[in-house]
């Protein structure tokens, strides 16, 4: 898949969550490979903000991220909506410190980008697959864990100690339902919070319109009036416990459903689209940022990640069907299967064995496959992959023309399993390709290099 970005910009505006003031955020596309980023527009000289978990300089009650003295909050909502319609890059400008709070939900980001539409960009989509389990669990017993699946879902279970908000758990399988299943949950409060949030200089734009309001603990009529006076909404009688709002739950587990946007949104900080589970027990933002500060870490010392190879899966092209495709034979022959292809790039696997008839005179008291042959291996690989969607592959053959920055990162031996890993760096040109390389054992790359090709017709 390719990324990602807007067709054209939208805006949003209204008053923040907790500055209370009118602000306008414009959603810009942007070109491949940027990312999300954010800029404030009400103070000159600014810095654009990445949008990664590093950046988050606060998780109390939204996430926030800064640079310098610079702070945008409440970005989780807008993530969130980004994250699920795909996007890779974008560039929100805002007027303000912090995003509009708008209904307290993300519908309204799904909504426009929706009406707006999406652009493909010439460039891949850079999942980031989880192999095996990933847990974060704080101090509290909070728990975020992800495993490894083919696509990416949620499962969210909340526990308050509430005779009004009992636990909940809230699923989400499929991106694609975001927009129908998650994206209109709106934030909540308990009302026993609310004067502390206010003495803390937080929720100056909260109402019932844009937060559920839950009354869990009997509260003195003058606290309540002197609350409804510092939020700026009428004064009223709350005589029974339960949900204040004008307007009811939209699901019976809307907080827990809430909880699951947010999920999304500060997980989508990793600056990466995922392939994976994550099951999040008792979540918040600051757990949230935690888990994907552990991710961007996996992220960024993962050069490239090796493919994901099952062998009891059966191959796409068989060693017989690389024989109709390439003229290599033995000894020369050295990929076994093709296990992925499309018009972008391939995955091979060569099992090497002691059995090698190079492994006679290259070290034969410590066999050591030959870097050349490794490199020799992706050459053939890239062979397949340009070869394969020819209309009479039989009838062409590839030659090297240019190898560039090959690296031999460490030894491959007798036992091991090469998984070669080659895509095209540019469109095929006047019969010529650019191929980049990778050559892997479990996760490890052992050899890599760049080389140009030449496709031409056999005599």
């Amino acid at each position: 898949m390719n990324q990602l970005t807007l067709k054209a910009p939208f805006k949003v505006e209204g008053k923040g969550l907790h500055s209370g003031q009118h602000l306008i955020a414009e959603f810009k596309p942007s070109p491949a490979n940027t990312g999300i980023k954010f800029k404030r527009t009400d103070l000159e000289g600014q810095p654009v903000i990445d949008a990664l978990a590093e950046n988050v300089v606060e998780t109390t009650r939204g996430t926030v991220i800064g640079k310098g003295d610079v702070r945008i909050s409440t970005i989780e909502h807008a993530m969130a909506a980004l994250y699920a319609a795909g996007i890779d890059n974008c560039l929100i400008e805002v007027d303000g410190p912090e995003l509009p709070i708008l209904d307290g939900s993300a519908t309204i980001y799904a909504e426009l980008i929706e009406q707006t539409g999406l652009e493909e960009l010439n460039a891949d989509k850079d999942y980031y697959v989880i192999k095996e389990k990933i847990q974060y669990k704080d101090e509290n017993g909070a728990t975020i864990t992800i495993y490894p699946d083919e696509g990416f879902s949620v499962e969210v279970m909340v526990e308050y100690n509430s005779t009004v908000l009992p636990n909940q758990f809230a699923v989400l399988d499929e991106l694609a339902d975001f927009k129908q299943e998650v994206s209109s949950a709106r934030t909540f409060v308990f009302v026993r919070e609310i004067e502390a949030l206010l003495h803390n200089g937080l929720i100056k734009g909260g109402d019932l319109e844009n937060s559920i309001v839950i009354y869990d603990q009997p509260v003195s009529q003058d606290k309540i009036n002197e609350i409804c006076d510092a939020v700026h909404v009428p004064a009223m009688t709350v005589d029974k416990l339960g949900y204040i709002n004008p307007k009811p739950l939209k699901w019976d587990n809307e907080p827990a459903r809430h909880k699951l946007l947010d999920v999304i949104g500060d997980i989508a900080l990793i600056g990466r689209p995922l392939k994976g589970r994550v099951v999040a027990i008792r979540p918040g933002h600051t757990i949230n940022n935690k888990f994907a500060r552990m991710l961007r870490k996996e992220v960024k010392h993962t050069e490239i990640q090796s493919p994901v190879y099952n062998p009891n899966i059966a191959p796409i092209i068989d060693v017989n069907g690389i024989k109709k495709l390439l003229p290599h034979r033995y000894p020369f022959l050295l990929i076994d299967k093709v296990i992925e292809i499309d018009k972008k790039h391939c995955v091979a696997v060569k099992n090497v064995t002691v059995n090698e008839p190079f492994f006679q005179g290259h070290f034969p008291q410590e066999p050591v496959m030959p870097g050349v042959l490794q490199v020799e291996a992706m050459a053939q690989a890239a062979g397949v992959l340009v070869l394969n969607f020819l209309e009479d592959p039989e009838k062409y053959s590839t030659y090297f023309l240019k190898i560039d920055n090959v690296k031999f990162r460490q030894k491959v031996v007798p036992g091991n399993t090469l998984l070669l890993n080659v895509s095209l760096a540019t469109e095929i040109r006047r019969g010529c390709a650019v191929v980049k390389g990778y050559a892997f054992v479990g996760e490890k790359i052992v050899c890599e290099a760049e080389f140009m090709a030449q496709i031409i017709k056999n005599k």
